[in-house]
Parts: structure tokens; sequence; C-alpha cells
């Protein structure tokens, strides 16, 4: 198997790209931060459905981090992604330094609208303007025409998709299903921080969700009492706090009410690592 092509600089990038287009060819991306796992491998596969040619972003966005976050600890292993990805049959990594996508003099960024005001927005009030910045780069960097998200990050997904729509980016927003592991716990980089105490007690999260979707659908009056029970519940597993527990609209993210699509989404902290979580009614 030949080596996977590695870009560092957008004009090495686009002139892939460009070649690929003139072939005629279709292009996915897929952002990722790294520390990849199964996954971002789905990311992949998916996107080779949507797709002639599939390029696999890592960057660790900077600007999505505060200043008390785990921008610094937050793993990095890029020789064993790039295994991962030519292993599942990436046409390329787009790998680039903070200078190359935030050079000197960099002085713009994008402001989501009320979708990113809540739950994430209220707890992280930089990081969506800092996601929203750097996958516009992204798309503008990679020309794609698919772009595919994973559906752990429910509010992210939900902030580009609005986000495409509104500034006429021409990316079609591919949504792909949270991979879990055979207990329930959604895949994540953020896995790793998790003692084994912690890691035993993190299914807990997507039980209280489970337990929460079947009981707004039969008794939606009594939605307040369920979800005290159920931040009670996570707390009692072995979580040091809740930072929301919530029924959505499932595309505004705004408060839930009865006959609009719902998702459930919920931010806990387990020891020093904060995990997240969502499930629709279904």
């Amino acid at each position: 198997m030949p080596p996977l092509p590695v870009f560092r600089t957008k004009a090495d990038l686009r002139q892939q790209v460009t070649a690929w287009r003139q072939d005629g060819q279709k292009i996915a991306l897929v952002p990722t931060m790294g520390a990849l796992h199964a996954g971002h491998l789905d990311l992949i596969r998916i996107a080779q459905s949507k797709a002639d040619r599939v390029i696999a972003s890592i960057f660790v966005n900077p600007t999505q981090f505060a200043p008390h976050e785990d921008l610094d600890r937050y793993p990095r292993q890029e020789a064993a992604d790039r295994d991962a990805l030519s292993t599942a049959g990436c046409d390329g990594l787009y790998a680039p330094t903070t200078h190359v996508m935030y050079p000197a003099g960099f002085d713009t960024s994008i402001t989501p609208g009320r979708v990113a005001e809540r739950l994430e927005g209220a707890f992280r009030p930089h990081f969506f303007g800092g996601v929203a910045t750097v996958v516009t780069k992204l798309f503008l960097q990679a020309l794609p025409d698919v772009a595919v998200f994973g559906e752990k990050d429910w509010q992210q997904l939900q902030v580009i998709k609005r986000m495409v729509i509104d500034l006429d980016l021409g990316v079609d927003i591919v949504a792909a299903p949270t991979r879990r592991e055979v207990d329930g716990l959604a895949l994540s980089s953020r896995n790793a921080y998790l003692s084994d105490a912690e890691r035993a007690a993190a299914p807990v999260l997507k039980q209280v969700l489970d337990d929460l979707a079947l009981k707004v659908r039969d008794e939606p009056a009594q939605l307040a009492m369920h979800m005290e029970a159920g931040i009670k519940r996570i707390l009692s597993a072995g979580f040091r706090a809740v930072d929301y527990l919530e029924v959505c609209h499932a595309e505004t993210l705004s408060p839930w009410q009865a006959g609009d699509p719902a998702r459930i989404l919920v931010a806990a902290w387990l020891g020093q690592t904060r995990l997240i979580d969502n499930c629709g009614l279904d």
C-alpha cells in the first residue's frame, strides 16, 4: 500500500484537490482533532460512500479551548493516526500547523447564532466561535463537496449545518451515528483520561439518556421531574457535577415543546474529565 499523502500547506492541499476535480471526482472532508478511534474511522467509511476521494484533517484548534481547558494535554498521535487512515483507505491527510491555520495578523472570526447560545454555548462561550471559524477555513482550504461530522457532538453538528446554510458555503453536511463501546459509552478521545473506576461509572450517561427518552415519550408532562431524577442518578454513580441534562428541539436546540423533534443532551464531569452525549427519542 503506498504511503498516505500528507499535506502541510494550503497550496499543497489545493493542488491535489484541483487535480482530483479535473478528473471529475467528488471530494469529501472529515475534519478531526486527531487521536483517532473507531468512531472517526466510521466517518471515513461514510465519506467514502459519498465521494470519490476522502481527505481527513487533523488540527487541534486552539481557538476552541479556554485557557483553563486541556489544549496542552489533548492527545496527539499523528503517526498512529496516519497509519489508521491509510488502512481505512483515506486518500489524504491535511495536517496544518497553527501558523498555517492562523498566520501572523489573523484577526477575523465567525460568531454563530442562537443555536450556539445554550448548553455548550453557555458553559463554554468561546467554543462554537472557534469551531465555526476553523471549520469555515477548512472548507475554504479543501473545497469539499461533502463533509462528515459525528452525531456525538450534536450541538456542534447543528451549528455547522446552520452556518453552511447561512453563509452559502455549498458543502453537503452528512451526520454519522455515534459509535459506542459495548456498555454504551460513546467513543471519545477524552475517554483516555478516565481512571478504571471512572470508566466503570461512565456508561450511566447513556443509561440515563435512554430512560429519559422513554419517559419523555410516555409522560411529557412530567419532564422536569424525570430530568431531576436523571441528574441525581448521574451524580450518585460517581460524577462530580452535571453541567446540563436537557430535552431540546433537535435542530434549534431551543427548549423542547411537545410535538417538536427532540434531542436529549447531557454534559457531566467524571473526575477531571468532561463527557458529553445525546440521543433522540426513537
